[in-house]
């Protein structure tokens, strides 16, 4: 349900944004790698506005969920250390309820009237 709701909320509008952007930004652009000579062919690539702005949104994703991953990493060590230690404690627990059983099985005596 909540998954049906972002994507109508969000992802369809955005999705008409980009669509809108697409059209509006078709002409030709040049991007010149060579600061020296922007004329220079060899460094220069031409294409639509368009694929550059996509480039620049994918680049930007993929910078944030690396900056993201390498800053959450921290959190991800601790809950796998933890989640180590609750195993351990729960092996513990286990073994001393199964010896507190069997203290119990031998310390029951027949009571005699």
């Amino acid at each position: 349900m909540v998954r049906k709701l972002v994507n109508v909320l969000v992802l369809i509008p955005v999705g008409i944004v980009l669509i809108v952007l697409s059209v509006a930004n078709r002409q030709s652009v040049t991007l010149a790698l060579n600061p020296f000579r922007p004329e220079d062919s060899m460094l220069s690539l031409t294409a639509p506005f368009f694929v550059y702005l996509f480039l620049a949104v994918i680049l930007g994703m993929v910078i944030g969920s690396l900056a993201t991953w390498f800053s959450q990493g921290k959190h991800r060590k601790r809950a796998r250390t933890e989640a180590r230690e609750a195993v351990k404690w729960h092996t513990e627990a286990d073994k001393q309820k199964s010896r507190a059983e069997a203290i119990a099985a031998q310390a029951v005596v027949p009571v005699s009237k």
